[in-house]
């Protein structure tokens, strides 16, 4: 039997999707689930799986393909199985048959995912990174090397290579060779620039900003996080205390919740937050829904669900559609202070930062205080300043007392 490779619907807006790369060769022998080929639409990046086990025939190595298009095809066969190609040899040519395959051994084939063998994914990130399986320990299936493995892996030290470039040649002087690549923009930061442009020439964009106070924060999550990761198996980390915070404040001024479509403002009564997750091809922003409804556990659990199939490309459409609200983490770059920008067609963004010991004034006294510079961003077409500045306040207030997140003060 054969089965046909076909470009799946990623979205009712993707139409088209770029081939980025395929991880199997044509001829390759394929298990089912293998992922086989890497795609990339105007909204994420995805693997396509093999749905049967056999040999693959590509049919487009590269380029952009439509929705529904097919791209190659798998003919199925048993694992180890060599392909049925035409030979030249003559029968007296040929070994006698045998029930035993001369290649295949008791142990596991060599494309399969072994102990200590990466998965095609994971072993062409092995080769970015400069690191070989052996420094890898499997967390997969039979201690397989999956993509995520790899990814939270550091990467091998780079190594100066004496191999020159076609363009370089040696200066006069001493100096290093100078030299210049190009490269094609992916299909994602074409969309990315797209609406980033959109997003400043369409909207009144202003920023306003403010300071937290995070000790209380920080002192409660210090008493309590090893008590919440043995009930809850996650970790307590800030997002969820900002997530809760923002929630409450939205509440409180749902304008900032809202939205332009057209000549009307569409108010949501409730609140999808995007959480901008860095991966390996950039900044995503996956939502967690009806987040006003979620525990903190809840919240917690869900961030690095979304940040680990993240790491191994594994994100959906329907993972990123949609959002009422973005919060975006720029501290943990180590940025002080920063303007984010839209994600349209939200109408506000909020922008956290690292955490500094600052000095600062308390009962007429100056004591050094763990302090978050915040930034929000917003539509003055929709939201003006006084509310703009009330919602942040709201935050404000909210963690430097957290007590209040728990009674939605």
């Amino acid at each position: 039997m054969k089965k046909d490779i076909i470009i799946p619907e990623a979205g009712e807006s993707v139409t088209e999707a770029d081939i980025v790369s395929w991880y199997k060769h044509n001829g390759d022998f394929v298990v089912m689930d293998d992922p086989i080929v890497e795609l990339e639409t105007d909204k994420a990046s995805m693997d396509l799986t093999a749905e049967i086990s056999g040999i693959l025939t590509i049919s487009i190595k590269g380029g952009t393909v439509k929705v529904g298009q097919v791209i190659g095809s798998i003919e199925e066969s048993k694992e180890g199985a060599p392909a049925k190609t035409k030979s030249t040899d003559t029968p007296s040519d040929k070994p006698a048959k045998s029930n035993v395959d001369p290649v295949k051994s008791d142990g596991p084939a060599p494309d399969s995912y072994a102990k200590g063998h990466p998965s095609p994914a994971a072993e062409k990130l092995l080769a970015e990174k400069g690191l070989s399986k052996a420094d890898i320990q499997g967390s997969g299936k039979d201690g397989r090397i999956t993509k995520h493995d790899v990814a939270t892996t550091p990467a091998a030290p780079s190594t100066p290579s004496p191999q020159p470039t076609p363009s370089s040649a040696p200066t006069t002087d001493g100096s290093s060779p100078r030299s210049s690549e190009r490269k094609p923009l992916s299909r994602l930061r074409k969309t990315l620039m797209n609406r980033l442009i959109e997003a400043q020439q369409t909207t009144a964009s202003l920023t306003t900003f403010n300071e937290i106070d995070m000790a209380n924060v920080i002192a409660l999550r210090k008493k309590y996080k090893d008590a919440f990761k043995e009930k809850y198996n996650t970790g307590l980390g800030f997002m969820s205390f900002f997530t809760k915070a923002v929630t409450i404040a939205l509440d409180a001024w749902p304008v900032i919740n809202a939205s332009i479509d057209g000549d009307e403002v569409i108010y949501n009564n409730y609140c999808d937050i995007g959480i901008a997750v860095s991966t390996p091809k950039g900044l995503v922003v996956p939502v967690v829904r009806n987040a006003e409804t979620l525990s903190f556990a809840d919240i917690e659990a869900q961030i690095r669900h979304y940040a680990a199939k993240g790491q191994d490309g594994k994100l959906t459409i329907d993972d990123m559609s949609g959002g009422t609200f973005t919060i975006t983490n720029g501290g943990t770059f180590g940025s002080m202070l920063s303007t984010p920008i839209l994600n349209r067609p939200q109408s506000a963004i909020l922008g956290m930062h690292n955490i500094v010991e600052r000095p600062v004034a308390i009962k007429g006294e100056v004591v050094v205080h763990p302090v978050m510079y915040v930034a929000l961003t917003y539509d003055h077409r929709l939201i003006d300043g006084r509310e703009a500045v009330q919602f942040l306040v709201t935050v404000k207030n909210l963690l430097e007392d957290p007590s209040r997140l728990l009674l939605e003060l």
